[in-house]
C-alpha cells in the first residue's frame, strides 16, 4: 500500500507545560473550518518524515528542533479512488519563542494545552495521537517514540 499522506504534531514546552499547536482549515479548503495539526500529501521522492518536515514549514514557517516517530498509524477512507490510507504519525518538538505565520490553507492557530485542544480535534485517531504524545512527554507511558535525530535528515 502506497502512503500519501502524513500528520504532524508540532508541540511545544510554554513554562513547563506541554502545547499543541492547532491551525484552522480556511473556508475554501476542504474539510473548511476544521481544526487540525499540520498535514500534508507525500510528494515524489520524499520520505514520509520529510513531508512532515516540509509541511510544518510551509504550513507554519516553524523549522522543528526535534521529532519522532509517533506509535500510532491513522487511516483515512478516500471515497475518491475508493481507498483507505495508513497515515505516519509524528511529533516536532519547536522553539517557544518562535512565531507561527500561517499558510493560505488556513484561516487561524492556536497553542492549546492538551485538555483545550484534544476537544477541537474532529477525528478519533488524531485525538489518540495527541493522547500519546502528551502521555509520553508526561512520563506516564511506556509508548516507545522512535527520534529521528537532525543529523540524520535528508532533506
Amino acid at each position: 500500500m502506497q502512503i500519501k499522506l502524513v500528520e504532524a504534531h508540532v508541540i511545544r514546552l510554554k513554562n513547563n507545560i506541554l502545547e499543541f499547536l492547532l491551525l484552522k482549515r480556511s473556508p475554501s479548503e476542504s474539510y473548511p473550518n476544521l481544526w487540525q495539526m499540520v498535514t500534508g500529501s507525500i510528494q515524489e521522492g520524499e520520505t514520509a518524515y520529510q513531508t512532515a518536515i516540509r509541511e510544518i514549514r510551509e504550513e507554519t514557517s516553524l523549522i522543528p528542533e526535534k521529532l519522532w516517530i509517533i506509535p500510532n498509524i491513522n487511516a483515512y477512507y478516500s471515497p475518491k479512488d475508493d481507498r483507505i490510507y495508513h497515515i505516519p504519525v509524528f511529533a516536532a518538538l519547536v522553539n517557544e519563542n518562535h512565531e507561527v505565520n500561517i499558510s493560505s490553507e488556513h484561516s487561524e492557530f492556536i497553542w492549546a494545552p492538551y485538555e483545550k485542544s484534544h476537544k477541537l480535534l474532529a477525528w478519533e485517531g488524531q485525538r489518540k495521537s495527541q493522547y500519546i504524545i502528551k502521555e509520553y512527554f508526561a512520563g506516564n507511558s511506556s509508548y516507545c517514540f522512535i527520534e529521528i535525530k537532525k543529523s540524520d535528515w535528508k532533506l
